[in-house]
């Protein structure tokens, strides 16, 4: 595939638009994406605004959705089925866990079919196409931020007071970015060309809620099954979120190194795959 690349250096009037190969698998254009920022800017802003457009609560949805999983979750794993959250209210040890999954669910979501989603535009006009599920990724970080001022509130209710360790949420966010956009770059480039991935994505994403610990604590793992358990990667986003806001929760960090090894293959790999792919988007899609 040609790889456009803007020189603004040999014209006084107009910027020359020199087309070369790519070099191989490993040449990302990253030159490119930051000459095509503002495209980022303008589809993160477009996805952000559209989502709440003519809605009645408008962005109030972001933090109507958790806070209403919250509510039936907990009368019904916590009320009824008496599952336990290490001796912390289960509204915030559940909400904590939420928050994490809720950005990672949808971001997963919208990456996965950012590309069909903008089959008019790919097929028309030259961008390094990376940016697509690179958009989706960051759009419901907004959703995020709103669905935590919500939990503030929870944490009000419950007089839970956050340490200094809130200070690293970020991390463990930009972790939760990186998981989604890993995963986001193999979905979106399958579902060009098996619209199978279509079907599949909303189950597989219901069926990861459930083997990551956002209803449970870790501890009801068996402790013979914790290092497969590990192999997860939702499990270092979501324990480092209740590390962060819950005063006194204790995290086996040790569970995170798998969990890296993983997201750090898996980002790489799909680098690489949305790339031998990408050549062929417009054609196939």
């Amino acid at each position: 595939m040609s790889v456009v690349r803007i020189d603004q250096g040999h014209s006084a009037t107009l910027p020359h638009v020199r087309i070369q190969p790519a070099k191989g698998l490993l040449d990302l254009d990253f030159a490119g994406l930051w000459n095509y920022r503002e495209l980022i800017h303008i589809l993160v802003w477009r996805d952000v605004t559209v989502r709440y457009k003519q809605t009645v609560l408008g962005v109030a949805w972001a933090m109507f959705q958790p806070v209403a999983t919250m509510l039936i979750f907990t009368a019904v794993f916590s009320v009824m089925g008496k599952i336990p959250s290490d001796g912390f209210p289960y509204p915030v040890f559940l909400y904590a866990g939420l928050l994490p999954w809720f950005y990672i669910s949808q971001a997963l979501s919208r990456g996965g079919t950012s590309l069909v989603g903008e089959a008019p535009l790919i097929s028309k006009v030259y961008f390094p196409r990376l940016i697509l599920p690179l958009s989706a990724t960051i759009a419901p970080l907004v959703d995020l931020a709103l669905a935590f001022v919500a939990f503030l509130g929870l944490m009000a209710w419950f007089e839970v007071v956050p340490t200094w360790r809130v200070l690293l949420l970020p991390l463990f966010a930009g972790l939760g970015a990186t998981i989604a956009l890993a995963a986001g770059l193999w979905v979106s480039a399958l579902y060009v060309r098996y619209r199978d991935v279509g079907h599949i994505l909303p189950m597989f994403i219901q069926l990861w809620m459930f083997v990551s610990p956002i209803l449970y604590p870790v501890s009801k793992v068996p402790e013979a099954w914790r290092a497969v358990y590990a192999l997860n990667p939702v499990v270092s986003v979501v324990e480092g979120f209740r590390w962060a806001l819950i005063p006194g929760f204790q995290v086996d960090f040790s569970m995170f190194l798998p969990s890296l090894i993983i997201v750090a293959v898996t980002l790489v790999g799909g680098l690489i795959y949305f790339r031998s792919m990408e050549r062929t988007f417009a054609d196939v899609i």
